[in-house]
């Protein structure tokens, strides 16, 4: 087994690091982060973001493991203070594995410029710089509405509970195979209307944007972001690649949402 560490640089996560690396000698497993087969990220779920997006290029060989040193995450499923049992789960590992959907991201320009894919784990937003964004949105190739607001954000399920979330989409459990689109701040009045309500679109389907191409836009991809333009499309459907996990244990989804959101469980006697 090859591991890679993925951390944040934060002073508890470089403590778990040392102790970790530590552990690994002592039971001959090999650190490789170069072609891992198994990585593991420290920190929380934006830490394994970044993890997913160095190694995206090697999803179809890799499984991810998250130890969180603050609250529950969505893809952490250890805490700080389980290392040694962590451990033991690699010593005994069998390649089990748990996989969740992925966004595929096509970008196309104006002019002869070659069009830029992306994968997305979580989410992937489209806003103006400033002003109204106004675009055509489509459906599996059919003009479903004018959308005009501050912007567009399309989701994978496990990247539901995220910005998704706050903008008034649903929460996707991450078995099914669909993706979100949610409306941020859009405009709705006597003369423009837009569905006003977030869209699960079927797996065999594809959202399409197109913009204005003179326009700039902010794209965001998870937590990463640049400044577009001469945008003419951008094209949303569930990408061929899979993320995996290894399945040592694994929490409930419907637990980290009630840990993350409401916490009764720690309240109340139910």
């Amino acid at each position: 087994m090859r591991i890679a560490i993925v951390h944040n640089n934060n002073e508890k996560s470089l403590t778990l690091v040392a102790e970790l690396k530590a552990m690994l000698e002592e039971k001959a497993i090999q650190l490789d982060n170069k072609n891992p087969n198994l990585v593991i990220t420290i920190g929380g779920d934006g830490t394994l973001l970044s993890a997913f997006h160095r190694y995206a290029h090697l999803l179809n060989k890799i499984r991810f493991v998250g130890v969180h040193t603050g609250h529950l995450g969505f893809y952490t499923d250890w805490r700080d203070y389980e290392l040694p049992d962590l451990v033991e789960s690699l010593m005994e590992d069998k390649g089990e594995s748990i996989s969740y959907p992925l966004l595929d991201i096509k970008v196309t320009y104006q002019g002869n410029k070659e069009p830029s894919h992306f994968l997305a784990l979580n989410e992937s937003t489209m806003k103006r710089v400033d002003g109204t964004m106004v675009c055509d949105v489509f459906v599996k190739d059919e003009l479903f509405e004018r959308f005009r607001g501050d912007g567009l954000c399309v989701s994978t399920p496990t990247g539901s509970t995220g910005y998704n979330k706050s903008v008034g989409g649903a929460i996707i459990h991450p078995r099914l195979e669909a993706i979100q689109l949610a409306e941020i701040a859009s405009i709705n009045n006597r003369v423009f209307r837009t569905l006003s309500s977030p869209m699960i679109v079927a797996p065999d389907e594809c959202i399409k944007i197109r913009p204005n191409a003179t326009d700039s836009f902010i794209l965001t991809i998870d937590q990463l972001s640049s400044s577009e333009k001469n945008i003419v499309e951008l094209q949303y459907l569930i990408a061929k690649e899979r993320i995996h996990f290894a399945r040592y244990r694994h929490t409930h989804f419907w637990s980290r949402v009630e840990d993350a959101f409401i916490g009764a469980k720690n309240k109340y006697e139910i």
